[in-house]
């Protein structure tokens, strides 16, 4: 066991260093070196999980399902739709993992093979789940398709956390997020759930403190051990 935990924290060592190196400049110019240095392992121990550098960037965009964990149930379907939003929002300003994946899901690079769409179409699917249970409640406005409704959830943040990006570093990715997210289901939420929603820019930072709770109340036994592979399918959805 104490052989597996190792294993699992010398992946996620060079998933977290690899993703830093991508977020900074890219996928061709990303190199093995630097993400060496970075991760503080050995060659060995680098190529014992990934034989190359877009294998590292695939475990990377693979990771990206993993690190944002599922939200907690809330009354309302529509608010844990926005709360998945604004979490991932929340930690894309601290964790560098996020980001890499953002940045080569986004990046189109010259002949490489990666699969961008695991992240997109992962998230695609949660957000689509959890509309449809916010129609099933009489949540949404009768018009509304929960699977468009659910691929413009995807697609505008990932525009809106590009012009962030841009524009402030992401410094203000929450606060443009949560304006998004009010656009939004002002136009697809019936008014006696839209004015319950909380739609504001520090929800992202309510939500990572419930989950942070729900974890220390969680006895560890119950809880999942990590895949050395990082194999664990996609819940971006969990997302």
């Amino acid at each position: 066991m104490a052989q597996q935990e190792r294993a699992v924290r010398t992946r996620q060592a060079i998933l977290a260093a690899a993703a830093q190196v991508f977020d900074e400049v890219g996928y061709e110019a990303a190199t093995v070196s630097e993400i060496l240095t970075r991760s503080g392992v050995t060659k060995g121990a680098l190529y014992f999980h990934f034989a190359s550098k877009e294998q590292l960037a695939q475990g990377v965009l693979q990771a990206n399902a993993q690190v944002v964990p599922p939200v907690p149930s809330q009354r309302l379907k529509l608010q844990e739709a926005v709360d998945r939003g604004m979490l991932l929002a929340y930690q894309m300003g601290v964790d560098p993992l996020l980001r890499g994946s953002v940045r080569l899901a986004l990046e189109r690079s010259g002949n490489d093979n990666l699969d961008r769409k695991i992240p997109f179409e992962a998230w695609t699917r949660e957000s689509e789940g959890l509309l449809e249970q916010a129609r099933l409640a009489g949540e949404l406005q009768p018009h509304v398709d929960t699977k468009e409704l659910a691929g413009v959830f995807v697609g505008a943040f990932a525009g809106v956390q590009l012009m962030s990006q841009a524009m402030t570093d992401r410094q203000d990715l929450c606060d443009r997020i949560a304006v998004l997210y009010r656009v939004l289901m002002a136009g697809a939420a019936v008014p006696s759930a839209l004015v319950q929603l909380d739609v504001t820019a520090d929800r992202g930072a309510k939500v990572q403190a419930l989950v942070d709770q729900l974890l220390r109340e969680t006895p560890e036994p119950q809880r999942e051990a990590p895949d050395p592979r990082g194999d664990r399918p996609f819940l971006v959805g969990q997302g």
